[in-house]
């Protein structure tokens, strides 16, 4: 088995046509037992005399073996679902977490770390060692090294129950997406679509050999019908299975039904909290983030709130009026997506649809290149050669001065059997090894845009190409890193509610002439953006930004207080709807089950932590403001930028980085002034 299992053997890329479900199990097993043995050995000299080299650099061999192994199987259950990697996957899930508890709780290995953090070799250790040390010890201590025996072994319990579930969440979620579809035959119920929706829609028909056009709920198949479609009675229909999937609500209810799951998970994070002597599981997620206390973040959240709902109120009057005039007078939230698209066009003379013609995805990622490379003073070039999970998959370097930087893979568009959403996973990390070789890091980005039909190239609208640019941010802080040891280099170590500061920061450039001017050109004659039209966009930038300011306020309060107050008696709708009662200025239906596929706390890592987009918003904002002052493609801002925040990864707080490169601590001005909700900007 050793010998044909690919996922034991040493590879540059992972040879992801090799790997087959019948390979994940034996190679984690494997891999697991060989560390128990490595850690057993070291620790003999480790432990009462302990040296970087000897104790940290070896586990991150060990580390990094494990996750050269898993890394590709977690991506593949995610891009590429299907019921043999998922049962291979889930069985690995407990192994795993027993394997990540027993390390966390291992005495010796504890001690090991705590006399080199003590060490006076520790002295002249370089401040990203010293920031992984006081990390490790934190996570130890996360990790219930100071319960007794039998409280160490309900939390092991715990972890191992906390993983399947989040799998489960996930999984069906992306059952009961799929479960429903709508089949059309009369082209005349899809009118207001635009031709690409409909074309994609037909395409989707053809792959289920079905004829007409099939609406699925996958995203942006879902968006176009809330945006364009003039039937209000389809437009009702596909959002009530959209917003009640995995719910005992709507046209599938009770199947894949995410409802119990969200209860389990949400008891037995607060049973983990209480065991580790917090006093509910916000306070936990806050000991590794950057804000000091849940006070801090509900006032900021709360401070954001107040600024923001006037704004949103008077979005929502006037969308309200509007639709009235169109002869519809008691808006509902199926209207929301259509007349909003409809006012924009009154408006500003502009829609999604019209400014997609010019954002043809090379166009838009030669742009890309071109802004970071003039920034950062890096060079990307596409790599043809490569073992791929799928043919529409792309791979790109990075170089600097000629020397290889680093690696990351495109998966663009929405198909089906791959996850929602869109998101980076570090593939590997940089890293020097113990035999001094320089590892250099590998990123995924996955994004779920709308594919080319027709014989076009796929069209972005101006919404997806920022988050190509977001997702792209979070890939530049894992590859441009300058850390050479693992547990800080990239994304690593990076607090959460600062893990969005790169990301965020980059959608800037989208809304930038100079940006624009390099991401765009018509997709037929590359004729650049006409003025008229980048004016109309610089001029609906803000449109309705109050309500999407109180309904990401809306989802991160909800977070927070959901943890917060999880046991008082109250269900999760009863949370969702009390914090509505406070923030929002739309009601959605009774029936809406928006929590049972909030993936991004239930299966995602943001639990508690949602907030950390607003927060890190504030930094991106304030950050950006530099730019504004220097010039937004300044060379030299771009590289203070890069060295005080990409280059340093997590090997020092988020507030040290932003104030090196800031001059001062971040003020929410910037932000408010960025999306028209300040007295200045209105």
């Amino acid at each position: 088995m050793t010998a044909a299992n690919p996922l034991l053997q040493d590879f540059d890329l992972p040879p992801y046509s090799l790997i087959k479900p019948e390979h994940v199990e034996p190679a984690v097993d494997a891999i697991l037992a060989d560390s128990r043995a490595t850690i057993a050995e070291l620790l003999k000299t480790q432990q009462a005399n302990p040296s970087w080299d000897g104790l940290v650099l070896a586990l991150d061999e060990l580390n990094a073996r494990l996750g050269r192994a898993w890394s590709p199987v977690s991506h593949l259950n995610a891009v590429c679902n299907n019921a043999e990697l998922r049962g291979a996957y889930e069985a690995c899930l407990p192994k795993l977490s027993e394997f990540w508890t027993e390390m966390g709780q291992n005495k010796p290995l504890f001690e090991a770390y705590d006399a080199l953090a003590k060490s006076p070799a520790a002295e002249s250790f370089d401040v990203a060692q010293k920031t992984i040390l006081e990390h490790a010890l934190r996570d130890f201590r996360l990790s219930g090294i100071d319960l007794p025996a039998e409280q160490q072994k309900r939390y092991g319990e715990i972890q191992m129950k906390l993983s399947e579930l989040g799998s489960r969440f996930s999984n069906q979620l992306l059952d009961a997406t799929q479960a429903w579809t709508k089949h059309i035959s009369d082209e005349a119920a899809l009118a207001g679509l635009t031709d690409s929706a409909k074309a994609q829609m037909a395409q989707a028909a053809q792959a289920k050999e079905l004829d007409g056009w099939l609406i699925t709920l996958e995203f942006p198949s879902y968006y176009a019908v809330m945006t364009y479609a003039d039937d209000r009675a389809l437009r009702e229909e596909v959002y009530t299975a959209y917003c009640t999937r995995a719910s005992d609500q709507g046209p599938n209810a009770g199947q894949n039904d995410n409802g119990p799951v969200m209860a389990e998970l949400l008891d037995l994070r607060q049973e983990l909290a209480r065991l580790l002597g917090f006093a509910h599981y916000s306070e936990l997620s806050l000991a590794s983030k950057m804000a000091e206390n849940t006070d801090q973040v509900l006032h900021f959240l709360r401070d954001l709130a107040v600024r923001s709902k006037p704004f949103a109120a008077q979005d929502l009057d006037e969308l309200k009026a509007f639709a009235a005039e169109q002869g519809v007078r008691d808006l509902q939230s199926w209207d929301v997506g259509y007349f909003s698209e409809k006012l924009r066009q009154q408006r500003y003379s502009i829609s999604q649809e019209e400014v997609r013609a010019w954002f043809p995805i090379d166009k838009v990622l030669s742009g890309l290149f071109a802004i970071v490379q003039k920034l950062y003073g890096i060079e990307i070039n596409e790599l043809k050669e490569f073992d791929s999970w799928h043919p529409d998959v792309r791979l790109f370097e990075i170089r600097e001065n000629g020397q290889h930087v680093g690696r990351f893979f495109f998966d663009l568009y929405a198909r089906a059997n791959k996850r929602g959403g869109a998101w980076m996973d570090g593939a590997r990390d940089k890293r020097r090894s113990a035999q001094g070789e320089l590892i250099s890091p590998v990123a995924n980005l996955v994004c779920n845009f709308t594919p080319a039909v027709g014989g076009k190239p796929a069209l972005l609208t101006h919404d997806e190409v920022t988050t190509l640019f977001h997702e792209f941010g979070h890939g530049l802080h894992h590859l441009l890193t300058r850390v050479e040891h693992a547990g800080a280099s990239g994304i690593n170590g990076v607090a959460w509610d600062a893990v969005e500061l790169p990301s965020q920061f980059m959608e800037n450039w989208c809304w930038e002439p100079e940006g624009l001017a390099l991401i765009s050109g018509h997709y037929e004659s590359g004729e650049a953006l006409p003025q008229a039209l980048l004016d109309k966009m610089l001029a609906a930038k803000n449109f309705q930004s109050g309500l999407m300011m109180v309904r990401q306020l809306e989802f991160s309060l909800f977070d927070f207080e959901l943890h917060a107050t999880h046991g008082d008696g109250r269900s999760v709708l009863q949370v969702l709807e009390g914090i509505r009662d406070e923030v929002a200025v739309i009601r959605p239906p009774a029936f809406n089950r928006f929590a049972n596929s909030f993936a991004h706390i239930f299966a995602g890592g943001y639990a508690a932590g949602y907030y950390s987009y607003k927060w890190a918003e504030v930094l991106s904002a304030d950050a950006f403001s530099k730019f504004e002052e220097d010039g937004v493609l300044n060379p030299a801002t771009g590289r203070a930028f890069r060295e005080a925040i990409l280059a340093r990864g997590g090997s020092q707080a988020p507030m040290v980085l932003f104030v090196d490169f800031r001059g001062r601590e971040p003020s929410i001005d910037a932000l408010l002034r960025h999306l028209g909700l300040s007295q200045e900007a209105a």
